[in-house]
Parts: C-alpha cells; structure tokens; sequence
C-alpha cells in the first residue's frame, strides 16, 4: 500500500515530468521558430545568389563585347593612320602633283579627321555612351568592375548558404536531442550566415 510519503514522491515526481515535458516543448518552439527564420534567410540569400550570378554573366557579356568592338575601332583607326601617313610622305616629298595636292590634302584632312574619331565620338546626349576608343574603353572597364562586384557579391552569398543549411541541420538535430548546447552552436552559424547575406547585398566588408 502507498503511505503519504510515498503519494508525496510520486506527485513530486509527476509535477517534475509535467515542467520538463513544459521546458522541452518551450525549448523545441523557440527551436522551431529560430530554423523558420533561418530558412527564410537562406531563401532571401538564394534569390540574391541568383541575381548576383544574372549580374556577373550579363557583365562580362557586356565587357568582352565592348572590347570586340574596341579592337575592330583599334583596326580600322590603324589603318587610316598608315594611310595617312603614306599621303603625308608623299606630299613632303613631292611625291603628289600639283594638280592633285589639293585633293591629297583633303583627303589627309579627312584621314587625320577619322583617326581623331576613331580615338573620342563622344555621345552629344550622353558621352560617356561614345562609341570612341576612349569612350568604350571607360565602358568596359566599368562592366568589368560589375562584375567583380557581382562576384564579391556572390562569394558571399555561396558562404552564407552553406553555414545556414548548416544551421538549419543542427537545429532540427537540436530539437530531436532537447539540446541546447547543439542550438546554440546553430544560432551562432544562422548569425553568421545572416550577416555574410546582408554583406552579399550591400557589401559592407570585404571577406578575408
């Protein structure tokens, strides 16, 4: 038979199981709660991994473009030159009759004229949309540091996915276990994650 002392133990023991069942539930939803917020970080991260990616191909299309075009106004300018200074040899040393110098003078004028567009053709609207040597050299180069940008952006954003899939893993591994020691080491890479996609988007600091 059960004396008092024994009904005593045995509704100490029941309010015991009762606050743990309480401290595993709370624990566990606080758990939950913290790998939500994880994955809607790793999903906001992977929409800004995609669009770095979009940037970085859509840049060095643009800059190897802009340097084929470049080259082929490099070509053509060079070849205008060369003409160019044939006619002025020839002019300085009488190689062009009387009756034509005038119109080899022209021509070089117009030679010299191409050479000197060829080099800067600003745009009126906008120079630097030129289609100049100099104008498309400031244009690749501009696209070619979006895309060191996008790539910086993307290392980030690559890093901050694998600590938070990470994070996510160990949390749910917490949740199972009633482990806070697990969860704490999850919160801690979901924080470091968090912070390398903010950087992804806004590049605050450069990775090490």
């Amino acid at each position: 038979m059960m004396d008092s002392t024994d009904a005593a133990d045995l509704i100490a023991e029941i309010h015991q199981d009762r606050a743990d069942d309480q401290a595993a539930a709370s624990f566990q939803k606080w758990a939950a709660l913290m790998i939500a917020i994880m994955a809607a970080v790793l999903a906001v991260g992977g929409l800004g991994g995609g669009n770095a990616t979009d940037d970085m191909i859509e840049s060095n299309i643009k800059a190897s473009d802009t340097w084929a075009f470049y080259q082929a106004k490099n070509v053509r300018q060079t070849m205008y030159e060369i003409e160019a200074e044939k006619l002025k040899a020839s002019l300085a040393v009488g190689g062009v009759s009387a009756a034509e110098r005038e119109s080899a003078e022209a021509r070089l004028r117009d030679y010299e004229a191409t050479v000197a567009r060829y080099d800067s053709e600003p745009d009126p609207n906008d120079p630097s949309k030129g289609e100049g040597k100099k104008e498309l050299s400031a244009q690749a180069k501009s696209f070619e540091a979006a895309f060191d940008r996008a790539a910086r952006r993307d290392d980030n954003f690559d890093l901050a996915e694998v600590l938070l899939q990470l994070a996510l893993v160990l949390g749910s591994v917490a949740i199972l276990a009633v482990n806070r020691w697990i969860l704490i080491t999850s919160a801690a890479l979901g924080i470091l994650g968090g912070l390398l996609t903010l950087n992804g988007f806004f590049l605050l600091a450069p990775l090490p």
